[in-house]
C-alpha cells in the first residue's frame, strides 16, 4: 500500500475536508437513533404535540443532513480516487516505456496489460471505499458502542463479547486468504496473454481453422481464472456467514434480555428500540469492515504489482565509461550477449558470440543469416535495448551505454521486423509526431517507393490508415515504414527484414534511392534476399549466433560456404 499513501499526498487538504464532511455526516447519522428514544421515552408520554412537532422536525433535519453530507463527502472520495489514478497509470505508463528489453521479458507484454487495468482498477475502488468506509465504520462502531454502553450498559456488553470472536475469525481466515489474490492476478496474467496473441494471430487462427483449439485453450485459462477467484472468494467469503452467525446470535440473546427488562421496569421501550437500531448499524459497520478490508487485501496485491514495476530502474548512462579515439562511426568488439544471462544449463548457447565488425560513417552493412541466427540481435544491441554481457559497442568512439537513451535512438531511423503502423493519416504515420515537415514527408515517401500509392488514395497524404495498415498491402506497409525511418533524415538507418514484400524493381529502386540521397548514413540491412544486400560495403554471415563470414559478396563467394550455399538456392529458385 506504499504505492497508494505516496500518490495521496497532494490531495491530503482535500481529503482532510472530505473526511471532516464524513464524519459530520455519520455523527448525524448516530443521533438518529438516540432522538428517537428520547421522542419514545420522554416526548410521547408528554402528550405535547408542539414539543413532538420539534423533535420530529430534528429528526428530520438530522436524516437529511446526514445524506446530503455523505452523498458530498462520497464525491470528493471519488474526486481524489480519480485523480490519484490518473497519476498512477500516467507513472506507470510511462515507466513501462522506459523498460529495457530484458525488464519487458521478465514481466511479460501480457503481465504489464493487466497490471495496467485491472490492478490500477483494484487501486482506485479502494481509494474511494478507504475515505468512505475508513471513516464511516470506525465511528459507527465506536460510537455505537460508546452511546450504548451510556444507555444500556448490560446489553453491551454482549456486544462486546462478540468482538473478540470476530475478531480472531477475520484473522484467521485472511491469513489463508489474501496471498489467493495474489495467484489470481498471475492467472490473469496469462488470460491477458492468451487473449492478446488470439487478437494477434486472428487470421492466421482463421486460415488454419483453429478456432475450436483456441477456444478451448481460452477456455482453459478462463476456467483458471474463474477457479482460483472462486477459491479466494470462497475463502475470504466465510467471514460475512461467520460475523453474521455471531452477531445475529448476539441480537437474539439483546432482544431476549431486553424483553425481561422491559417487563421488569430496569428500562425502557424506546432504549430497546434504539439499541436495536445502533446494533443494525453496528452490524453493517462491521460488514463494511469486512468488505473494506478484502479490498484491501486485494490491493494490496495490485499495490504491490504495480510497485514492481515503478521500482524497476531504468537505463542510465555509464558515465564511467571513457570515450575512445576511432576513425570509425560504428564497432562492435567482441561481443557476446545471451538473453538469458544466468543460463540454467551451461549447454545454452549464447545468441552472440565474440561478435566483430567496425563502419565507417555512410558505408552500408548488410546481415544474412538463417533464422535465430542473432541478425536482430545485433540491432537490439545497437539501440541498447538490452546490455551486452562482454565485449563494446561503440558510436563515434562512445560507448552505447555512456549515452541517454533518447540522445542514442534520436540517432536512429529504423524499420523493425514486425513493425506497426497507427490509426491515423498516412501524413501522421510518417511524420510520427516529430517536428518534420510535408515537404519532407513527401520527400522521404518518395524516397521509400511509396509516393505512387499515396497519391492513389483518396485523400493523398490525409487518407486514413487502419491500426497495423489492416487496409494495406505488405508492401504498402513495408513502405510507409520505411518512409517513417527515412523522414527523420537519420545518423543512422536499420532496415530489419523491410523489404520482403517489395518486388525486386522496387526494391532496387528503394536501394538507389538511398545510395543518392542518404549518401551520408550508416546503413545496416538485415535482409533474406542476397540481392537486397550483395552491394553492402560489408556483409556479416551469421550461423549460431556466430560470425561465419565477414566481407564484400565477391568474397564471401570464395570464402564462405554458407553464403555461397544460400546464393546458390535463392538463384535456382529466382
Amino acid at each position: 500500500m506504499k504505492t497508494i499513501t505516496g500518490y495521496l499526498k497532494p490531495y491530503i487538504p482535500r481529503m482532510i475536508l472530505g473526511l471532516f464532511v464524513k464524519v459530520l455526516g455519520t455523527f448525524m447519522d448516530l443521533g438518529l437513533p438516540w432522538v428517537l428514544a428520547h421522542i419514545v421515552n420522554e416526548v410521547i408520554p408528554l402528550k405535547d404535540y408542539r414539543i413532538l412537532a420539534r423533535w420530529g422536525v430534528i429528526m428530520l433535519l438530522l436524516a437529511a443532513g446526514a445524506r446530503i453530507f455523505n452523498v458530498v463527502a462520497n464525491r470528493m472520495a471519488s474526486k481524489v480516487g480519480h485523480d490519484t489514478i490518473i497519476q498512477i497509470r500516467h507513472d506507470l505508463f510511462a515507466r513501462i516505456q522506459l523498460l529495457s528489453g530484458t525488464d519487458l521479458d521478465r514481466f511479460s507484454i501480457a503481465s504489464l496489460i493487466s497490471r495496467m487495468t485491472t490492478d490500477t482498477y483494484n487501486i482506485h475502488g479502494t481509494i474511494g471505499r478507504i475515505q468512505r468506509l475508513g471513516v464511516r465504520a470506525p465511528i459507527i462502531l465506536f460510537g455505537g458502542i460508546i452511546i450504548t454502553f451510556t444507555m444500556e450498559p448490560r446489553l453491551t456488553m454482549i456486544l462486546l463479547i462478540c468482538m473478540p470472536i470476530i475478531a480472531i475469525g477475520i484473522i484467521l481466515i485472511s491469513r489463508k486468504g489474501i496471498p489467493m489474490y495474489a495467484a489470481l492476478q498471475k492467472k490473469v496474467d496469462s488470460m491477458v496473454r492468451v487473449v492478446r496473441e488470439n487478437v494477434t494471430g486472428v487470421r492466421v487462427i482463421k486460415a488454419l481453422s483453429k478456432n475450436e483449439y483456441e477456444r478451448t485453450r481460452f477456455e482453459q485459462v478462463n476456467q483458471d481464472v474463474c477457479s482460483q477467484d472462486f477459491r479466494a472468494g470462497r475463502t475470504m467469503g466465510a467471514m460475512n456467514p461467520m460475523m453474521n452467525m455471531v452477531l445475529n446470535s448476539a441480537l437474539t440473546v439483546m432482544i431476549v434480555v431486553g424483553a425481561y427488562r422491559i417487563n421488569d421496569g430496569y428500562t425502557q421501550v424506546g432504549t430497546v428500540m434504539a439499541f436495536l437500531q445502533y446494533f443494525t448499524m453496528i452490524l453493517n459497520a462491521v460488514m463494511s469492515f469486512n468488505r473494506l478490508f478484502i479490498d484491501i487485501s486485494k490491493t494490496s496485491a495490485s499495490s504491490a504489482r504495480v510497485r514492481e514495476v515503478l521500482n524497476t530502474p531504468f537505463d542510465q548512462p555509464r558515465m564511467d565509461i571513457p570515450a575512445v579515439e576511432t576513425p570509425y562511426h560504428i564497432e562492435f568488439r567482441d561481443v557476446t550477449f545471451n538473453y538469458h544471462p544466468h543460463k540454467p544449463y551451461e549447454d545454452v548457447p549464447d545468441c552472440l558470440s565474440h561478435i566483430s565488425f567496425s563502419l565507417k560513417k555512410g558505408e552500408t552493412l548488410g546481415i544474412i543469416g538463417s533464422t535465430g541466427a542473432g541478425k536482430t540481435t545485433v540491432i537490439n544491441l545497437l539501440m541498447r535495448f538490452y546490455d551486452l554481457e562482454s565485449g563494446q559497442i561503440l558510436i563515434d568512439g562512445r560507448d552505447v551505454r555512456s549515452f541517454e537513451l533518447p540522445e542514442l535512438r534520436s540517432r536512429f531511423g529504423v524499420v523493425f521486423q514486425n513493425d506497426i503502423l497507427f490509426a491515423d493519416t498516412v501524413a501522421n504515420n510518417i511524420a510520427f509526431s516529430r517536428d518534420i515537415t510535408p515537404v519532407e514527408i513527401r520527400q522521404a515517401a518518395e524516397d521509400a517507393q511509396a509516393l505512387g500509392f499515396i497519391e492513389q488514395m483518396p485523400k493523398d497524404f490525409d487518407s486514413q490508415v487502419d491500426a497495423k495498415g489492416a487496409n494495406l498491402s505488405g508492401g504498402q506497409k513495408q513502405r510507409l515504414l520505411i518512409a517513417r525511418s527515412l523522414a527523420g533524415k537519420p545518423e543512422i538507418l536499420i532496415l530489419d527484414d523491410s523489404s520482403s514484400a517489395l518486388d525486386y524493381k522496387t526494391d532496387a529502386d528503394l536501394r538507389q534511392a538511398l545510395r543518392s540521397h542518404y549518401a551520408g548514413t550508416t546503413e545496416i540491412i538485415i535482409a533474406q534476399r542476397i540481392s537486397s544486400i550483395y552491394h553492402c560495403d560489408h556483409i556479416l554471415v551469421l550461423e549460431d549466433g556466430a560470425c561465419v563470414g565477414y566481407g564484400k559478396h565477391e568474397d564471401l563467394m570464395e570464402s564462405c560456404a554458407i553464403y555461397r550455399e544460400i546464393h546458390e538456392s535463392q538463384m535456382q529458385i529466382e
